[in-house]
């Protein structure tokens, strides 16, 4: 039996940042391709609508490849490259897995609070009216349709159209064809995927469910095997089984790490054992990235307690509404609130928090001021205010400074 690789906690981050895209920058400018390639590492591109900042999938391909135009994941969604669906949440999602999320569209009643039995019961000829239309006169938005004369606010206050939208996209019946002003805009599974065929293309729920793992493991880098079915949001995952399958496939390697006991790298991973990972990028996170959504994984790997507090109410925040974590050099180190002034092109962040083991240093407060002006640049800034800082940064940065 060969002895289980010995790994320290640094080594284990760095592999899964590897993994993730996020241990260096890219060494070049981004490039098309390389956005396909950064999602199908990472599997998922989870989706969000708060737009304090920039909206949240495409924050999370900035942390990864710099400079990039925004407008590539829609195109990359028009041109079928992706689909959108529930996965981790609401996500982009690489189009050859289109087949293992199949059989959630075809139970959806399984989805909970994201698919409404009883009204789609309840609506059926309004239902079939909308699929008529679409069918004659081509792909919808929401905001085609009229508001009803309603008070309350929340998704169960949506209009009756988007709440049909809705649930004709979890069963599956209706798609995501693009997104225009990132609002949804919904054709007929039939026109997006006019290839697909269930009784040819499609797979058990089984294996479906195995691929996913697989697909989380590979994402993932390195991981305990309590971490793996988040990913997906496989509550009923046959975890066990998969895992002594991966490890006699030699898919699955063991690996032993300080602190966290036995872990799995993937194989794809095996060669990096092999010489010293050094990580050299610092970047801002999406709340909503791989390497944070999380909590518990983040806490354990990276020693970052972390939650979103853009859902409690302001009173109850601890930190603040979107609170970003500051990666550096392979740990996480900090975290800030900031919003974008998109009128007076003014990055402006309100607080600055370090970690209590993070030491300020040279290089740490260069790298950071970096991350911040390119994580600025891109949104088309031309400026940053800091309102609030630890006492250990306030000798190292101005309160307001001009982009270059």
């Amino acid at each position: 039996m060969n002895t289980p690789h010995s790994l320290s906690l640094q080594q284990a981050r760095h592999l899964h940042l590897a993994a993730q895209g996020l241990l260096r920058p890219l060494a070049k400018r981004a490039v098309y391709q390389d956005l396909i390639n950064c999602i199908s590492r990472m599997s998922l591109l989870q989706i969000d609508t708060i737009h304090v900042v920039a909206r949240s999938p495409y924050l999370v391909l900035f942390s990864r490849l710099g400079n990039y135009p925004q407008a590539w994941l829609e195109q990359a969604l028009a041109q079928g490259d992706f689909f959108e669906y529930w996965a981790h949440e609401a996500c982009f999602i690489p189009r050859a897995d289109y087949r293992l999320l199949r059989h959630r569209m075809l139970s959806p009643e399984r989805l909970g609070w994201k698919y409404n039995a009883q009204w789609v019961a309840d609506h059926q000829q309004a239902i079939t009216e909308l699929l008529q239309l679409i069918q004659q006169n081509g792909p919808v938005r929401a905001a085609d349709f009229t508001h009803a004369d309603n008070p309350k606010s929340g998704w169960w206050a949506w209009k009756p159209h988007k709440r049909h939208l809705e649930n004709l996209f979890s069963a599956g019946e209706l798609m995501v064809a693009e997104r225009r002003n990132f609002q949804r805009v919904y054709d007929l599974r039939s026109r997006v995927m006019p290839d697909w065929q269930d009784e040819i293309h499609g797979i058990s729920e089984a294996d479906a469910t195995r691929q996913m793992l697989m697909n989380s493991a590979r994402s993932l880098g390195i991981f305990r095997a309590a971490w793996l079915p988040d990913y997906y949001r496989l509550k009923r995952a046959p975890l066990n089984d998969f895992i002594s399958d991966a490890q006699a496939a030699g898919d699955l390697v063991a690996v032993n790490t300080e602190g966290l006991g036995e872990m799995w790298l993937h194989r794809d991973y095996l060669p990096l054992l092999e010489t010293p990972l050094q990580a050299t990028h610092s970047a801002l996170l999406s709340p909503f990235d791989p390497v944070v959504w999380d909590r518990k994984r983040a806490l354990e790997l990276f020693s970052f307690d972390y939650r979103i507090e853009c859902y409690t109410p302001e009173e109850k925040r601890k930190f603040g509404y979107f609170v970003l974590p500051i990666l550096h050099r392979g740990q996480i180190k900090g975290r800030l609130d900031a919003r974008m002034l998109r009128q007076a092109k003014q990055l402006e962040i309100k607080k600055l928090w370090l970690e209590e083991t993070t030491r300020v240093t040279a290089r740490f407060v260069v790298d950071i001021r970096r991350a911040i002006e390119r994580f600025a640049a891109w949104q088309g800034a031309e400026s940053v205010t800091i309102l609030q800082v630890p006492d250990a940064l306030k000798d190292h940065w101005p309160a307001q400074w001009r982009l270059d």
